[in-house]
């Protein structure tokens, strides 16, 4: 019997690299680059290129839907001065995660689960809480996960050097960009 098929959402190759590692050990992994909330596309074609990447370094099949900012820029209308952590981001999470398990029970996959929990940035435990919900919604398993802990943001930031990536200092969204660097 093979491993369980996971299907992973990306935010970034640097996240990925520490997370895709540990999946691998256990899963069938397939990465999942969505991410309309990268702004500009400049911004984000950089980011996919080196996801490119490393999903061919780690061996690692990477499906991308098209960039559509759009429908980012209508979920978070009137919340753009929100500060980060906050309902922007709820909703911006939200979106990534439904989108990815919609996805996974569409293409046959076990479980999925997310990067994002790799950063400090991050609230691992509302990232979990929404993957919960829409694993009980979509009926597929979500992989809770808090992939920081035991020094998953350090392995992921020395791996980002191991492979000179590309490290942002925003988010990705416009309102991350026009506020100091993480």
């Amino acid at each position: 019997m093979g491993k369980p098929r996971l299907f992973l959402h990306i935010c970034c190759a640097p996240c990925a690299t520490h997370v895709a590692r540990v999946l691998n050990e256990k899963y069938d992994l397939t990465g999942y680059f969505y991410n309309p909330n990268i702004y500009p596309e400049g911004e984000y074609l950089k980011r996919l290129d080196e996801m490119k990447r490393i999903a061919a370094d780690f061996n690692v099949e990477l499906l991308e839907p098209p960039y559509d900012p759009l429908n980012w820029f209508s979920l978070t209308k009137g919340l753009e001065s929100d500060p980060e952590g906050g309902r922007r981001c709820e909703r911006c999470i939200y979106m990534r995660l439904e989108e990815t398990a919609r996805r996974a029970v569409k293409e046959g996959f076990d479980i999925f689960a997310t990067t994002l929990t790799i950063s400090p940035h991050k609230n691992a435990a509302l990232i979990n809480r929404i993957g919960q919900s829409l694993s009980e919604r979509c009926n597929i398993a979500f992989l809770a996960a808090d992939f920081k802990k035991d020094d998953g943001f350090k392995k992921s930031v020395e791996l980002s050097k191991e492979y000179d990536l590309y490290r942002q200092d925003y988010c990705g969204c416009l309102s991350s960009k026009n506020k100091p660097p993480l």
